[in-house]
Order: structure tokens, then sequence, then C-alpha cells
């Protein structure tokens, strides 16, 4: 199973707009962060986490010319917004794309994008063309076994994803004790991680660290990063088999 890190930005993206902090003023790519995304490609099927509004250059830069089922982690913008995107890989495709989640992030796609599910006429890639698909158990898409994951963004709910030995969790503030044994025996564990201080909606690195600790991967993947972190100054104070990820990043597992 190979994964790539399409993104690993916060929904600002670093850089953020008009600043001008070390990190954001950087020229280290690895410190150019779109916003958090990522590609999980088995027996030639591709499975997309979350569409940002970056998903264009993603694909682009990342050379993904295939898109076989979107999972969704939960409806904020940074997100679901590129989900229009979807249509050129209609086009090559010539067929609609499955998207999974949870009830309330599929009820915020289809009322963001209504036109997608009103009348349709005219030319295959002028709309795209997907179905909604309510996450009620374990899926298998393309041969591949999917376990949902329950945690909590703040006061909302993220549905993080096991793939086999891989599991990949955003946006998470707590993450329950049963989704704990559900992510027990890993390989390879990517968590968000905003920044050094506390978060309302989202771990620390303190906290992520503590989840690591707690669930013992082989090795962890830190995502969704904010300004504050750079890249090689913060990967240098990170135990042995812990890093920050970055955009582009293709790990095999």
């Amino acid at each position: 199973m190979k994964i790539t890190f399409l993104g690993t930005g916060t929904s600002h993206g670093v850089p953020m707009i008009a600043c001008n902090c070390k990190v954001c003023a950087s020229n280290n790519p690895k410190n150019k962060r779109m916003r958090t995304s990522a590609l999980v490609c088995e027996n030639g099927y591709n499975v997309l986490i979350d569409a940002t509004p970056e998903l264009r250059l993603q694909c682009l830069q990342n050379r993904v010319t295939r898109l076989d089922a979107v999972l969704i982690t939960h409806p904020h913008a940074d997100h679901i917004f590129g989900l229009d995107d979807l249509r050129r890989f209609n086009m090559v495709q010539k067929s609609g794309i499955p998207i999974y989640g949870a009830a309330h992030s599929l009820d915020t796609i289809r009322r963001v994008f209504s036109y997608v599910f009103e009348d349709r006429s005219g030319r295959l890639g002028i709309i795209p063309r997907f179905s909604l698909n309510l996450i009620n158990g374990n899926l298998n898409i393309g041969g591949l076994s999917i376990v949902p994951v329950d945690a909590s963004h703040g006061d909302e709910k993220v549905t993080g994803y096991r793939f086999g030995k891989f599991a990949y969790l955003t946006d998470v503030s707590d993450i329950p004790e049963s989704s704990l044994q559900v992510l027990e025996g890993l390989d390879v564990l990517v968590i968000g991680a905003l920044r050094y201080t506390p978060h309302v909606k989202h771990f620390s690195v303190e906290q992520a660290l503590s989840v690591v600790k707690r669930l013992s991967p082989r090795r962890a993947y830190f995502t969704h990063i904010c300004h504050d972190i750079e890249h090689e100054e913060g990967s240098s104070k990170l135990p042995e088999g812990v890093e920050f990820a970055f955009d582009g990043l293709v790990i095999e597992v």
C-alpha cells in the first residue's frame, strides 16, 4: 500500500496570507503546506482522503491521473471544497465517483454542492458526478478493507480511517477509548498535530505524542501542521519513529 501526502497544512495553508514569519517566508519546500489530504493506492485503486481547495494542484504535482473513491473526514471547507475538481476525473474515467462519509458530512456536501444533484443537462465534465454513500460500518472499496474510526474535533465529530496496518486521523482533539482500541497494532499512524500550544479543536504536538505513546505504532507521521512549526527544527525534537509529514511525501505500508 502506498500513501501520498497531498497536503499537510491547516485551513489557512502555509505560507499564510499576509504573514512574514520565518516559516511562511522559508524557502524550504517542506515548509510549504497545502491543505491536508492524502491518497491511498493499492492494486491500482486510488482512494482520496478529503478534497481540499488545492485538489487540482495536488493532483498535478503528484501526477494523480485516477480517483476511484473519496473518503471524507469532516465537512469543513478545507476538506471538501475541492470536490468540484472531480469532474475532470469524471471525464477521463467516463464514470461517477463514490464519496463516503458520516451523515453530517454528506448533508453538508449535499447543501454546498446542491448544483451537483439538480437537473443536469450538458456535457460530461461541466458538473461533477459523484454519489454520496453513508458510512454504516466497515467498508470494502476496491478490495481495500477500511474501518471508520470515530473521534472528536472540538464539539464536532470527525471520522478517521484504518486500512489494515495503516490509520489516518486528522483534525482531532480527542479519541475515545473505544476508538483507541480499534487503532492498536498499527505499523503506521498518521495523526494531526497542529502546533506546540494547546488548541480547543486540535491536538498539540505533545498531545499527539501521547497518543503515539499509547498506541505504539512502528512509525507515526504528524499532519495538519500550522506555521508555528518549522520542519527541520521541529523534526529534530521528535522521538525516533515519529516525523512531521510534508507535501509530496510518499510512504509504503
